[in-house]
């Protein structure tokens, strides 16, 4: 079997800062990790591999500092590393970056499965997992909380829900979205170390893609931040007190006056 981790390396979400100027997240001086979500698509992976065999990718975009993040994922068990880096993807949104990412994957095929975080911890879009699905044309399954069983061309998992969770069986390859419950990640041995140290990380611009310069970046990305700002705080309300009837006619005669 083989499976596609996508990763991204985000900042700790307790020292996360916004540019006033450009509107982006200021990375320079602050702690990078492996966005939480990703550590159970890694460990995932690993457990299938141990189950299946086969071999395990992961891949990543961003700064070339982002090489931390993939030589901490192929520690903890994961073969090899591909790292998207290229001033071109600067600016990129959630369309542009699903796009550059299924550019390099079909590189990357044959595959069976592609696993990823259900969200990344500084957008909390969740949309980039089901856009590479979209660009590869095959199937998704997002919120996955166990893969219950993998055949030679399908799998059979339980997506999460509100009320508790759906069964669902879908055909290979696919893209699967998990979410915390699905497995506790361990932490990386002193042999996995080692080795993550001496591998060799694969870093691909977007011509190695063969991407579309139109769509990807900042002129690839329909949507862009325009403004962040702190709201401001809100008035204290007005409490009505005495019987129903009391309060539902003072009510009406304050919204009268706000018409």
């Amino acid at each position: 079997m083989d499976i596609i981790v996508c990763i991204k390396q985000v900042p700790e979400t307790t020292q996360v800062r916004i540019n006033p100027a450009t509107n982006t997240l200021i990375r320079e001086g602050v702690k990078a990790i492996i966005n939480p979500f990703d550590t159970y698509a890694i460990e995932e992976a690993v457990r299938l591999k141990e189950r299946f065999g086969g071999k395990t990718t992961v891949i990543s975009m961003g700064p070339p500092q982002a090489e931390e993040a993939l030589r901490e994922a192929m520690a903890m068990g994961l073969d090899e590393a591909v790292l998207l880096t290229d001033r071109a993807f600067a600016g990129s949104d959630t369309l542009a970056t699903s796009y550059i990412v299924s550019c390099a994957i079909e590189k990357l095929t044959p595959f069976d499965l592609i696993l990823c975080g259900k969200q990344a911890s500084d957008g909390d879009t969740a949309q980039v997992g089901p856009g590479i699905s979209t660009h590869l044309d095959i199937p998704q399954v997002t919120y996955v909380k166990k893969i219950r069983e993998v055949g030679n061309s399908y799998a059979l998992v339980e997506r999460m829900t509100e009320e508790g969770y759906e069964i669902l069986k879908v055909a290979l390859p696919a893209l699967l979205t998990v979410v915390k419950e699905i497995n506790e990640p361990r932490i990386p041995s002193l042999r996995g170390m080692m080795r993550a140290k001496r591998a060799q990380v694969l870093c691909w611009k977007a011509q190695d893609i063969s991407a579309d310069s139109g769509r990807i970046g900042l002129d690839g990305s329909p949507t862009q931040v325009v403004k962040i700002f702190t709201p401001p705080p809100r008035k204290g309300g007005q409490i009505f007190e005495g019987e129903t009837s009391d309060i539902v006619e003072k009510l009406v005669e304050l919204l009268k006056d706000q018409i």
